[in-house]
């Protein structure tokens, strides 16, 4: 398995007031998959991927990742693990509004061990006609393409996308969808998307629900399809 979890818990807050964000979830994906998180708000799923990405740890269990363990690194070591193996999605984008869609992207590649081609990423995500545009020149679609390609032009091992298509409408959001579905088909990258949006899940090779810091369930997705036939 690519992502093993087992026994992961996470708590806030002590006596009374504590609440388990993760309690006792076990989980595994297999290399190259989509997977699609769901849950309401408070359920735990940002938790979860914030423990897989490296950007919290554990208070009990374990999580592994291609074969390094994530749960028990220092907090210098989850920060090596982050720019070495992980691609981020987040729903706000969080481009740099001072520099083009070219140097945005680029800023990542100069700190990557081994960056892909940034003219073959914002080829894959057409936006090659807006690299020397910057953020507010762009739409909410283009800018979270920027921001995917910000991610994968690190070659990151694993694309973690937080609702990423929350701030987007019905067109931008299939955009959107059609290009994480292109880039897991050309490069193999294993995805994680966590989101409360159902429809969605039709995209995954594995759908995970989960609940109050549980897995409800995980099940292979035995009708998966492409963006453009699921209705959003």
């Amino acid at each position: 398995m690519f992502i093993e979890i087992k026994g992961a818990k996470k708590q806030y807050g002590t006596g009374e007031a504590a609440v388990y964000a993760l309690d006792g979830v076990d989980f595994s994906l297999e290399r190259g998959k989509i997977c699609v998180i769901l849950g309401p708000s408070g359920s735990g799923k940002s938790t979860l991927l914030n423990m897989i990405g490296g950007l919290d740890s554990l208070d009990a269990g374990e999580i592994v990742v291609d074969g390094q363990r994530i749960s028990g690194l220092s907090q210098k070591a989850r920060t090596a693990y982050r720019r070495r193996s992980i691609g981020f999605v987040f729903q706000f984008y969080n481009l740099i509004p001072d520099l083009t869609v070219e140097e945005n992207v680029q800023v990542v590649a100069e700190i990557a061990e081994a960056p892909l081609d940034m003219d073959e990423i914002l080829a894959a995500l057409d936006i090659e006609k807006y690299r020397y545009r910057f953020p507010r020149e762009l739409s909410g679609g283009q800018q979270q393409r920027v921001a995917i390609a910000r991610a994968m032009v690190k070659n990151p091992r694993l694309l973690l996308c937080d609702e990423l298509t929350g701030a987007l409408d019905t067109r931008s959001s299939r955009s959107v969808l059609r290009f994480i579905e292109k880039i897991n088909r050309q490069y193999g990258t294993t995805t994680l998307i966590i989101t409360h949006n159902e429809a969605i899940a039709g995209l995954a090779d594995t759908v995970v629900r989960i609940r109050d810091g549980r897995i409800a369930s995980a099940e292979e997705n035995g009708e998966k399809r492409s963006a453009d036939e699921i209705e959003l």
